[in-house]
C-alpha cells in the first residue's frame, strides 16, 4: 500500500508546499503553513487512462430554452438590490466584512422578515449561543419572529438535523470558519476544514433547494479569510463595507451568477439595527455653502445606481526645503499622483511645494475612473482659492496627454444630479449631446478645463 505523503497548506492563501518553511512563498505571510495529509495515489491510478469507464453526459446547445430562476425576497429592498432581486433557491451566498460591521445583524433582520412572511428559516451560529442570538433579536425588536435557532459547529450534526423533514427555505451559517467536518483532520478555520465544510453545505443546498448564506471572516487587508476556492464555490459573494466611526454601511456585490456585479445596498446603523437608505446621495453630500473652495460634487456609479459624493481637497503651501505630504482618504493614491502630474506637466500648475490632502466625504470609497475631472476641479479650486460653482457636478477621465475622455452611463449621472437640485455639469466635450435638465459645459482638454476654473476662458 502506498505511504501517505505529507503536505503543508498555507492558512492565508491556500498555497501547498512539500515541506515546512517559516514564510509562504506566495502570500509572504509568516508561520501560516500547517501540515495536512495528502490523498494517496497508487501507481495504477496515476497511469490509468481516464478515457472510458465513466458515464455519458448530455450536451445541449446554447439556443436551448432557459427559465429564469425564482427569487425569494428578503423583505429588505437594499439587500434584494445587491443580490439582484433576492435569494435564488439552491444558491450559495458568501458575505464577508470586518468584525462588528453588522453582518449578523443584517442576516438576522432578513431571516426574521422572511420567517414572518411564512418561509422556513434556520439560523445556525457557531460563534454565539442560541440565547445570545435571541437576546440580540429582542434588542432589534425581532423576538417574535419564528426563526429556528441553533448553536452548533459540526457540519454532520447540522446536515443530519436539517435532512429530517422539510428543508428550510433559507439557511444561515454564522460563520463558516467555525464549522468542523469529521471527514477531514484539522482544527476549525483551517483551509481544509473551511473547504470541506463549505462543500458539504453547498451540496445540501443544491440538492434540497435551500438558499444558503455563509458568513466569512476577513483578513487584515479586507479580503475574505480562508481558501480562495471558497469564493469560486459559491454563487454570490457580498462584501459588507464601512467604518465604525461612520453610521453608513455598504453591501457590495463582488460576484453574482444570477445578477450584475458592483451593485450596492446602502444601510445606516442605528440603535434599532440596520435601516435602509433610500437616497444614498443625500447621505454622502455635506451641507454646501457658497464660497467654499476645494469641494466638488461627483456623480459616482455603483453598478446601475448613481451616487453623488463630495470630493474635498486642501492645498497647503510650505516653506522652502520642506518635504510635502500627499494624503488620500477614499480614493486611489496612485491616481491622485497621476492627476497632479498631468496638472503640472500639461497645465503649468505647481503642486511640488505644497501639501495635498484629498478626502471623499462620509467615508465613501470611490473606484470610478470618472472621478478624475472632479478631483482636478477640487485641486484647482483649492490651489487658486476659487470655488467650484455650487450648482455644478463634474466627471470625466483624464489621460496622460491631458485629454478629457468620455465615460459610461452619462444619462444616469445627469438624472441623479438633476434630481438633487443641481443645474449644470462639467463634462468631457464628447458627452454634451444629452444632458437632460442640466446645462452642460464640455471640455476637450484639461487645459481648457483649468482655464474655465481660473476664469480665463
Amino acid at each position: 500500500m502506498a505511504k501517505p505523503q505529507k503536505r503543508y497548506v498555507c492558512q492565508s492563501c491556500g498555497s501547498v508546499s512539500s515541506r515546512w518553511q517559516g514564510q509562504c512563498v506566495d502570500c509572504q505571510e509568516w508561520n501560516t503553513l500547517v501540515e495536512e495529509a495528502a490523498a494517496v495515489v497508487t501507481p495504477f491510478q496515476a497511469k490509468h487512462n481516464l478515457q472510458g469507464g465513466g458515464r455519458s453526459i448530455q450536451l445541449v446547445g446554447l439556443d436551448a430554452e432557459v427559465t429564469l430562476p425564482d427569487r425569494i425576497s428578503t423583505g429588505i429592498a437594499e439587500l434584494d438590490r445587491a443580490l439582484g432581486g433576492g435569494f435564488v433557491e439552491g444558491s450559495a451566498t458568501l458575505i464577508g466584512g470586518d468584525p462588528g460591521i453588522g453582518k449578523s445583524t443584517l442576516l438576522l433582520q432578513a431571516a426574521a422578515r422572511m420567517a414572518s412572511a411564512g418561509l422556513s428559516v434556520a439560523y445556525v451560529s457557531g460563534e454565539e449561543a442560541a440565547d445570545q442570538v435571541r437576546l440580540r433579536a429582542r434588542r432589534l425588536g425581532l423576538g417574535s419572529a419564528p426563526v429556528q435557532l441553533a448553536s452548533a459547529t459540526s457540519t454532520r450534526d447540522i446536515l443530519t438535523t436539517l435532512s429530517t423533514g422539510r428543508p428550510p427555505a433559507l439557511l444561515v451559517i454564522d460563520s463558516i470558519q467555525t464549522m468542523h467536518s469529521d471527514l477531514i483532520e484539522g482544527a476549525p478555520g483551517t483551509v481544509s476544514q473551511v473547504r470541506a465544510s463549505s462543500q458539504e453545505l453547498i451540496r445540501f443546498a443544491k440538492e434540497r433547494g435551500t438558499a444558503l448564506v455563509l458568513v466569512g471572516h476577513v483578513t487584515k487587508d479586507g479580503s475574505i479569510a480562508g481558501p480562495r476556492v471558497l469564493e469560486h464555490m459559491v454563487d454570490t459573494v457580498l462584501s459588507f463595507e464601512g467604518e465604525r466611526s461612520h453610521q453608513y454601511r455598504i453591501l457590495r456585490a463582488i460576484k453574482n451568477r444570477f445578477g450584475g456585479t458592483d451593485e450596492i445596498g446602502v444601510f445606516s446603523m442605528v440603535a434599532e439595527g440596520l435601516t435602509e437608505v433610500a437616497n444614498p446621495s443625500a447621505l454622502f453630500l455635506t451641507h454646501r455653502e457658497e464660497g467654499i473652495t476645494g469641494a466638488t460634487v461627483f456623480p459616482a456609479l455603483e453598478g446601475t445606481r448613481p451616487v453623488l459624493v463630495e470630493i474635498q481637497a486642501l492645498v497647503v503651501r510650505l516653506a522652502s526645503g520642506a518635504t510635502p505630504r500627499r494624503s488620500v482618504v477614499g480614493w486611489d493614491a496612485g491616481r491622485l499622483a497621476m492627476v497632479l502630474a498631468v496638472l503640472e506637466a500639461r497645465c503649468g500648475l505647481s503642486f511640488s511645494a505644497a501639501e495635498v490632502y484629498l478626502n471623499v466625504a462620509g467615508g465613501y470609497k470611490v473606484q470610478d475612473p470618472a472621478a478624475d475631472l472632479a478631483v482636478a476641479a477640487a485641486l484647482v479650486s483649492a490651489l487658486s482659492e476659487r470655488p467650484v460653482p455650487a450648482d455644478a457636478v463634474a466627471f470625466g477621465e483624464i489621460a496622460l496627454s491631458g485629454e478629457v475622455r468620455a465615460v459610461a452611463h452619462g444619462p444616469l449621472r445627469f438624472k441623479e444630479a438633476a434630481k438633487l437640485g443641481f443645474e449644470r455639469a462639467l463634462v468631457p466635450s464628447a458627452m454634451t449631446s444629452d444632458g437632460g435638465d442640466l446645462r452642460l459645459s464640455g471640455f476637450r482638454t484639461l487645459v481648457q478645463f483649468v482655464d474655465y476654473m481660473l476664469g480665463r476662458g
